[in-house]
């Protein structure tokens, strides 16, 4: 009874834990974010996904266990993109973000930034943020590589002159004190990034709004495109995009400012970036799962909200779609 407990009967395509709760969430994206699936080999993936393949079709070898089924699954989902079946690179992988992203957040939380240094670090988040975003999209619909240019240079645009224009008004604030006008400069990148991460999400993935995203029946089957399921997993999304860089942005710069005033460290000043660095890493890692977590993956929404022509095509009363992360 216990072992059954610890590990649930396998469902393929189904996520291990219970998706209708934050801890369940949170449990099953902390497997997709897992920085050790980076590390899995070509020939261990196509091993999971064979044997995916043989439970699916009921030829699965004698011996496998629940366990093996889930592990294979979970190195799945983190390496190969739900709708085309391609691997996503690596990098842009969300068990990527945090190593890949970590150094990038150290960049744009150093202090005394000059207006050339913002640029060169907003312009660096963004672009990862927008291949990130575009690797993650829900793609039952094509892109045009000029949506894709069209979204990035918005959002680009977007996050250097928020940072920018916030930057020359406090070195203009001549009545901020050094120290207090040192902590505000820290915080530029957070109103920075959050507004164009949603500026990011929107105009890299406008054109689902435009073309719809699939939304699947009970038994995974295509009932037709939505315009309405597209606007909410873009908002779900921006969302999430918002809430993420919040402790990521805000954490750092306070634990920092206080770090920096202790008697050893202030003999010590060489220990200050890699102390930062390892602040920065901390709290990433603690933000992302739980900012992804706010909403299911797979999220589901009620026929009777969507285009009447998908009523008329299905009896079932809620479908699901594939919100993108």
């Amino acid at each position: 009874m216990a072992d059954s407990a610890a590990c649930p009967a396998f469902q393929l395509g189904r996520p291990r834990h219970d998706q209708s709760s934050f801890l369940g969430r949170l449990r099953h994206f902390v497997d997709i974010i897992d920085p050790s699936t980076l590390f899995v080999s070509e020939k261990r993936l196509k091993e999971c996904v064979q044997l995916l393949d043989d439970f699916k079709y009921g030829a699965l070898p004698p011996g496998v266990s629940d366990q093996q089924l889930w592990d294979a699954q979970k190195l799945k989902q983190a390496i190969i993109h739900p709708d085309t079946g391609e691997k996503i690179f690596m990098p842009f992988r969300m068990s990527g973000y945090v190593p890949f992203g970590t150094p990038i957040v150290i960049g744009l939380l150093l202090p005394n930034q000059t207006i050339f240094s913002t640029i060169i670090w907003q312009w660096l988040n963004q672009s990862h943020n927008a291949c990130v975003n575009y690797a993650n999209r829900n793609a039952t619909k094509p892109t045009p590589t000029s949506k894709f240019l069209q979204g990035y240079v918005g959002a680009v645009t977007s996050a250097v002159s928020i940072a920018v224009g916030l930057n020359i008004l406090i070195q203009k604030a001549n009545k901020l004190s050094p120290t207090t006008r040192m902590i505000i400069q820290r915080l530029v990148p957070f109103p920075a990034v959050a507004s164009a991460n949603i500026c990011n999400v929107g105009l890299m993935r406008h054109n689902e709004l435009s073309e719809g995203i699939d939304v699947l029946d009970d038994n995974g089957n295509v009932v037709g495109s939505s315009k309405i399921a597209a606007r909410r997993a873009i908002m779900e999304t921006a969302f999430t995009r918002v809430v993420l860089p919040m402790p990521i942005f805000v954490l750092p710069p306070i634990i920092m400012s206080y770090l920096e005033r202790l008697r050893f460290l202030r003999s010590r000043r060489r220990l200050l970036l890699p102390l930062h660095g390892l602040v920065c890493l901390a709290t990433f890692s603690l933000s992302l799962p739980v900012a992804i977590s706010l909403f299911p993956q797979m999220s589901q929404i009620e026929v009777s909200r969507l285009e009447p022509e998908i009523a008329m095509a299905t009896d079932c009363k809620v479908v699901t779609y594939n919100k993108g992360l």
